[in-house]
């Protein structure tokens, strides 16, 4: 009697094993990081000068820079003389310095991109999704769904009344952190009406606090920083006797940037023919990007439709290339900055790029520019798509689908 060898199990055909696993965990680890780097600082910059103390500002004047927003980041100092109950506002003692020498607010660099931050980084992470997902059925349903909700959000964000209330709470924190500084905020008679709108609405829900802008707007609901930009934008809007659509506030999105950036723009250089220009020039931005993202929804369910082609492969692409994303863009602002000196500054300055890594220096400033958490997190998405991409091609072409 002759016994059959028992033949080896054959591979699943889904595709299961360690390979397949580390594949999908890396991927699971690329969109985690991906949604805790939109709420972590990306990048930070300090100014330091002998006017500067160190006993004042420990390290130097600080910002940090997320992709929704720039934010304080100065920390309350430690100290026995001083008593000191909220940070220093960075943000804008940066603001004041720059614009001696002709440079724009903070606030003006990356409209567009600040605005699209939460649109783009959803459509990375389905992305990432669609990489992950086994199954060409499974993985166009997913996808499918994900892009027609962002689609959805944008349009409602941008296009409809009141869709600002769509856009997330650190956008509106930025806008109403820009507007509400002014020279002297420490007098109730000298307060930004920003600050003093601010104040009336906390009160309203029994929430007593300072002064300070930037405390405010932290301790304020997303709804109530929508209303006090609103009320901001009427106070200032202009009106016309004959069309009385002329200067109303319509809370969409795209109105609302166009608005703010206007603002930005003349804070210190009040020149509304130049600044129209280039307030146009973003709403048409905002347009382009708009069609761009959906045309590459569709393009990109078309591609997660061939799993075996190497286009396959441009769903792991668009979040591993986040990092140096991010990085071009920060440069390319950072260059208009010091490339739009505006001739109404208080001295001349020959045009320069700013410091985008590293140390450098600028009139009697020393300048440093490093990454912050929120860009560490940006390489962990790229490096964990950048290993799932080879520990896919080691899986058999059964697994690749």
């Amino acid at each position: 009697m002759t016994s059959t060898p028992s033949a080896s199990p054959a591979p699943a055909a889904s595709g299961a094993g360690p390979a397949a696993l580390l594949f999908r965990v890396l991927c699971l680890v690329a969109l985690v990081a991906l949604g805790a780097s939109y709420f972590q600082p990306a990048w930070w910059v300090s100014l330091k000068a002998p006017n500067y103390p160190e006993q004042t500002f420990p390290d130097g004047v600080k910002i940090h820079f997320h992709v929704d927003r720039v934010a304080n980041g100065c920390q309350m100092r430690v100290s026995a003389e001083v008593l000191e109950k909220e940070a220093l506002d960075c943000v804008h003692e940066m603001d004041t310095i720059n614009h001696f020498v002709g440079m724009y607010p903070i606030a003006s660099g990356g409209p567009v991109e600040k605005l699209l931050s939460p649109f783009l980084f959803s459509f990375i992470g389905v992305c990432i999704l669609g990489f992950a997902i086994p199954g060409v059925r499974l993985r166009l349903i997913a996808m499918g769904l994900g892009f027609a909700a962002i689609a959805v959000w944008m349009t409602l964000a941008l296009y409809t009344a009141n869709g600002v209330q769509y856009i997330g709470k650190g956008w509106v924190t930025g806008l109403v952190d820009s507007l509400g500084r002014s020279e002297d905020e420490t007098k109730e008679e000298n307060l930004h009406p920003i600050v003093k709108q601010l104040k009336e609405s906390l009160a309203k829900s029994g929430i007593v606090v300072g002064n300070e802008g930037p405390k405010l707007a932290a301790a304020a609901t997303k709804a109530q920083l929508v209303e006090v930009l609103k009320a901001v934008h009427d106070m200032k809007a202009p009106v016309s006797l004959t069309d009385p659509t002329v200067g109303k506030w319509t809370g969409r999105g795209i109105d609302v940037m166009a608005w703010h950036y206007e603002e930005s723009l003349g804070r210190w250089f009040n020149e509304p023919a130049k600044n129209q220009r280039l307030v146009a020039i973003m709403k048409t931005a905002t347009h382009v990007v708009f069609g761009a993202v959906l045309a590459a929804m569709v393009v990109f369910l078309w591609v997660a439709a061939r799993p075996r082609s190497p286009l396959f492969l441009a769903l792991a692409l668009v979040p591993m290339i986040l990092p140096i994303g991010f990085l071009v863009e920060y440069s390319a602002w950072l260059w208009w900055y010091g490339h739009s000196l505006n001739a109404m500054g208080a001295f001349t300055l020959k045009p320069f790029m700013p410091t985008v890594f590293g140390d450098g220096k600028v009139a009697q400033f020393s300048t440093h520019s490093y990454p912050a958490i929120g860009f560490g997190l940006m390489c962990v998405v790229g490096a964990s798509m950048a290993v799932a991409t080879l520990v896919r091609r080691s899986l058999p072409a059964s697994a690749k689908d």
